[in-house]
């Protein structure tokens, strides 16, 4: 891993340590001492660790050495989360315990004498691993520096920047015109039904962006009743392919649909009608799973036209009915247009002659991928110091080979500032193509103690995470920026994804059809493929997920089985701080043994229409702060109630923000 987590992961445990030592409850359960050592050995190594992190992808000791730490770091996180979470629970039993029965009854007292043993015990481990990789950081020639322990954002990058999609398509007017001419071409007896013109070139070329234009234009609109949009992405799911037509077509989810159900009802949306349908990112190279749903495409009338779009030929062979159309890569004229739209302020570039010449240098390095002009443009943005030109110019990560991500991206994660790094690379754990809503996504990070505290100490976390994804987005690491007033909801490009995931490694595991393995490492877990999650790797790795602190179902809970295995499962993750189903389950109430998850953060299941209630047992979930319900959610339990939510009346349901 490349990622910054050690090194923030020390600095946010030094605060909560720090914080520890004078709290009562600390002095109460007899481990001010053990805390003290525990912070003491962990400064010694924290002073070391933002040279460790320059220094490793050159050095492979030195990653090994990183990545023992942080398991070593994230087990002290856990501990800490106990401690807190035992001291919560009785507090709850002090103010609550009197007059509630059920109280009493979930939080009967525990015999403090073994709790402080049992958390002793651990912490005393966890200084003696830490001696351990102490006494070796010696062999690394590693500079100290300076650790801030005081967790306040104190730099908040000034957004001046308006939140405009910088378009790829400067220089594409002619690929437009020959695309529109293509669609709009009257249909001849014998023509393939539907009409599948494909779009192959490499990833950043924009080829999204043409479709989507292509689709928008008037002269193409008109010749069309209905017009659908779809992000296939890598895992294709003829159900979830289905359900993404359906609801671009409606609005409708069928989340608790079965395939046949919604293959009929896809039918009846294109029956008679002529119909314009991108699909977009598809990697499917199953020639079987593209005929069963062309057969179903094929209900459509006559004139009905398809547009996708792929890097990969073999697909494009496969589904087209016409030659494919290959994007080539952007002119380098028009390459330069776009580098200084996204990097130099209105009437800036005529002030900053040496700039210009140095974006020039820049750009050649780009290789005519718009995706990567723009990146850049935007880490440059407003910004006149030469020197900060020039690095991005010489920066080492041009000459990087043999990971497929392009260097241009990762120049740019390497210029974020260290807070929002570890933001950005935790939304690997979403799929590709999931659509971000702006205050969830913050939720998830506070979840994960991400956002840092401001200068400004009225500032409320909320506030100060919603400027994290505002500068994240001014950067382009998210894309399709749309405030709908009540939220923000943007989605990340795909190679932006891959990064993400690269850096991530062995932390973020992803459970599709194909690929069944999770590491040991694996901190965050993506299931795209729940019958395999189940049935192969629970049990292949019964002993990798207690420390699992995240998992998204990208795919419906459904089956016999469906609700022991899911109960099962919520068995295994000791330590899980966040969890949303995405999709449809069969569940009328969420399953009681939610109540275990006592680490729970973020709850999400807002596709789940049929869970009408929810189970007492989730105001045991005291460090429950957020909840995305489903729309059939009907009331919550007695003595939960929220702050603050939203619902917006269409597709994004409420938002609660929970207090006990």
């Amino acid at each position: 891993m490349s990622g910054p987590f050690a090194s923030t992961i020390a600095q946010s445990l030094l605060v909560k340590l720090g914080t520890f030592a004078g709290q009562e409850f600390c002095l109460a359960w007899g481990l001010e001492a053990d805390i003290a050592r525990l912070e003491k050995r962990l400064s010694a190594i924290a002073a070391v660790l933002s040279d460790a992190e320059q220094k490793q992808s050159k050095n492979d000791k030195i990653r090994f050495w990183l990545n023992d730490l942080r398991e070593v770091l994230y087990d002290a996180e856990d501990v800490l989360d106990e401690i807190e979470c035992e001291t919560l629970r009785r507090q709850v039993v002090k103010t609550k315990g009197s007059t509630s029965r059920n109280v009493r009854r979930f939080f009967s007292s525990s015999n403090m004498i073994k709790f402080r043993s049992k958390m002793g015990h651990k912490i005393k481990k966890i200084i003696e691993r830490l001696a351990e990789i102490s006494s070796l950081k010696s062999e690394f020639n590693l500079s100290e520096q300076a650790i801030d322990r005081s967790h306040v954002l104190h730099e908040e990058t000034e957004m001046n920047r308006s939140f405009e999609s910088f378009s790829g398509l400067i220089g594409r007017d002619k690929d437009k015109e020959l695309i529109i001419n293509l669609l709009a071409a009257p249909s001849k007896v014998g023509d393939a039904h539907p009409f599948v013109l494909p779009i192959v070139g490499m990833g950043g070329l924009g080829k999204t962006s043409l479709a989507k234009s292509v689709c928008d234009a008037e002269n193409v609109k008109s010749h069309f009743e209905l017009k659908m949009e779809v992000c296939v992405s890598d895992d294709f799911s003829l159900k979830q392919v289905i359900q993404k037509i359906i609801k671009s077509a409606t609005g409708e989810r069928c989340a608790d649909l079965d395939v046949g159900e919604l293959e009929k009802k896809l039918e009846e949306i294109l029956n008679g009608r002529k119909y314009l349908l991108l699909l977009d990112d598809v990697w499917n190279e199953d020639a079987q799973k593209w005929l069963l749903l062309k057969s179903l495409l094929s209900k459509g009338a006559d004139g009905s036209k398809v547009i996708v779009t792929t890097r990969s030929q073999r697909v494009a062979d496969i589904m087209g009915t016409v030659a494919a159309y290959n994007l080539s890569l952007l002119g380098q004229e028009d390459c330069l247009s776009l580098f200084y739209k996204c990097a130099f302020k209105e009437g800036q570039m005529e002030l900053y002659p040496n700039l210009v010449g140095i974006g020039k240098q820049i750009v050649a390095k780009c290789k005519q991928v718009p995706l990567a002009v723009i990146n850049l443009g935007t880490q440059l943005y407003g910004k006149t110091d030469e020197t900060e030109w020039k690095s991005v110019r010489d920066s080492e990560k041009w000459e990087e080979k043999g990971d497929g991500i392009l260097p241009a991206l990762k120049i740019s994660y390497q210029r974020l500032p260290t807070h929002l790094k570890r933001c950005f690379l935790y939304c690997s754990v979403f799929p590709k193509d999931y659509l971000f809503v702006d205050l969830q996504l913050v939720q998830f990070w506070m979840a994960h103690g991400l956002i840092l505290q401001s200068s400004n100490r009225n500032d409320k976390l909320e506030e100060v995470g919603l400027r994290y994804v505002r500068e994240l987005i001014s950067r382009c690491f998210f894309q399709d920026y749309e405030d709908l007033n009540y939220a923000a909801i943007f989605t990340m490009h795909d190679l932006m994804h891959d990064l993400a995931s690269s850096l991530a490694q062995n932390e973020f595991s992803i459970i599709s059809s194909q690929n069944h393995q999770m590491s040991k490492m694996t901190r965050h877990l993506t299931v795209l493929h729940s019958y395999s999650f189940f049935h192969e790797t629970l049990p292949k790795f019964p002993n990798n997920f207690h420390q699992v602190r995240s998992i998204v179902f990208a795919d419906s809970i459904v089956g016999p089985t469906c609700k022991t295995d899911f109960e099962k499962c919520l068995l295994e993750f000791k330590h899980l701080r966040f969890l949303e189903l995405m999709y449809g389950s069969e569940f009328e109430a969420f399953p009681e043994r939610i109540g275990a998850l006592k680490h729970l953060r973020y709850l999400v299941f807002f596709n789940n229409r049929d869970i009408k209630i929810l189970p007492k047992s989730l105001f045991k979930l005291q460090n429950l702060q957020a909840l995305v319900t489903g729309e059939g959610l009907e009331e919550l339990p007695k003595d939960v109630s929220f702050r603050w939510g939203y619902n917006s009346g269409t597709s994004i349901c409420s938002v609660l923000l929970l207090t006990f």
